[in-house]
């Protein structure tokens, strides 16, 4: 479970959140919508462990985040999240297998099974004959699906995804989400989705928006 209580963050003068609330069960799909601006991407920072609330606790599986070194986080993350950011966070010198199998990699996964599973996620994303190239050779839509395999591939407990169809065709966006969508129902994980799509959104089980008051729940 994931549970978030009285969670405050200010930047200096401004207070991003303000005793904000939230709880998500296992296999639980959530969308976060909400005006450009408002901390959406904050608060995946702040749930990821990336940045530290001024107030609060963000407890999942458990572990409270708050209590934990810079360390333990980090680790942490390596275990139980998956993140797909607007940015990537691709590395260029590796090959996109490389970027897929990096998950993997951390937590010592023989070899076979890392080039088996990274093989399989590759193909679930359209992808299965780019394994070699690098990030260079590919397009803006080819890197957001290389950041969604590698956030999927660990079967993480938590699975953040900031606008992850914002570079997609119609098409490929559907796929992308439905795989997300599977994938959080199989692993019995927590999905988070930040978007300011209406059609994304409504992939979703549970549709939030977040206001300088806080979080309430809409209809998807």
């Amino acid at each position: 479970m994931l549970s978030v209580t009285q969670l405050t963050k200010r930047y200096g003068a401004r207070t991003v959140f303000d005793n904000l609330d939230l709880t998500i069960q296992p296999g639980e799909y959530v969308a976060i919508t909400g005006e450009s601006g408002v901390g959406k991407s904050t608060l995946l920072n702040l749930l990821a462990g990336l940045d530290v609330p001024d107030a609060g606790r963000i407890v999942l599986d458990g572990a409270d985040l708050g209590t934990q070194t810079d360390d333990a986080r980090t680790r942490f993350r390596r275990s139980h999240m998956g993140f797909v950011f607007q940015a990537f966070h691709v590395l260029p010198h590796l090959t996109v297998a490389a970027n897929v199998a990096l998950p993997l990699l951390l937590q010592k996964v023989a070899t076979n099974e890392r080039l088996e599973r990274t093989q399989a996620m590759l193909a679930a994303v359209g992808l299965a004959d780019r394994g070699a190239s690098f990030p260079r050779e590919l397009s803006g839509g080819e890197l957001q699906r290389v950041a969604v395999a590698r956030a999927l591939i660990h079967r993480p407990k938590l699975v953040l995804a900031d606008e992850p169809t914002g570079n997609l065709d119609p098409e490929r966006a559907a796929e992308i989400l439905q795989l997300l969508k599977d994938s959080i129902a199989r692993e019995h994980a927590i999905g988070i989705l930040v978007t300011h799509s209406a059609l994304a959104a409504q992939t979703t089980q549970r549709v939030l928006r977040l206001t300088r008051d806080g979080l309430r729940d809409v209809a998807a």
